[in-house]
């Protein structure tokens, strides 16, 4: 009955360990899709930056100024977009750090916790232990007083009926 209680409490912990890693991964997978897009949208804009390179509006297929600036802004828009990357990195990291950090944390308070149940487990077997002496040797006692009793019973008895009859004689 205790291996069994200690089992169901044991698989509790368990589902409350896999539902909260659940919800856990799923901000990590929504983080790193969000990651992933920010990717694609600066590998457009690398591919558009290319392009503004190469396009040469100018006399004499030269560049202009206003294809320079193009390029340019182009070009800013991907470090700003590359600062963007290297935040939600970082955050993704931090949440993967705090994952690993919860999953210690829970891990030792489960096995804090198993280690008290056993130590209670084992401090209620020695009580039970303990009891079954005491109660042997209540038995005993009981038993040796019954002895005494129906010892005294009969020699009573004896002695009434040995009186009766001796007077009966007389």
């Amino acid at each position: 009955m205790k291996k069994l209680t200690l089992f169901i409490s044991f698989c509790f912990l368990c589902i409350v360990a896999f539902a909260q890693a659940n919800t856990d991964s799923l901000a990590y997978q929504l983080q790193r899709k969000k990651i992933n897009s920010m990717l694609a949208q600066r590998t457009v804009k690398f591919g558009q930056y290319d392009q503004s390179l190469s396009m040469h509006t100018g006399i004499f297929g030269f560049q202009t100024k206003k294809d320079i600036r193009r390029s340019n802004d182009i070009l800013m828009d991907i470090v700003k977009t590359d600062d963007d990357i290297y935040k939600e990195l970082k955050i993704l990291l931090d949440l993967r750090t705090f994952q690993q950090t919860q999953v210690q944390t829970h891990s030792k308070e489960t096995e804090d916790n198993t280690i008290g149940f056993m130590t209670t487990i084992n401090k209620l077997r020695n009580q039970v232990d303990q009891l079954k002496v005491d109660a042997a040797k209540r038995q005993q006692e009981h038993d040796k007083t019954v002895s005494w009793l129906i010892l005294l019973t009969v020699i009573l008895l004896v002695t009434t009926i040995y009186f009766a009859t001796r007077k009966r004689k007389a």
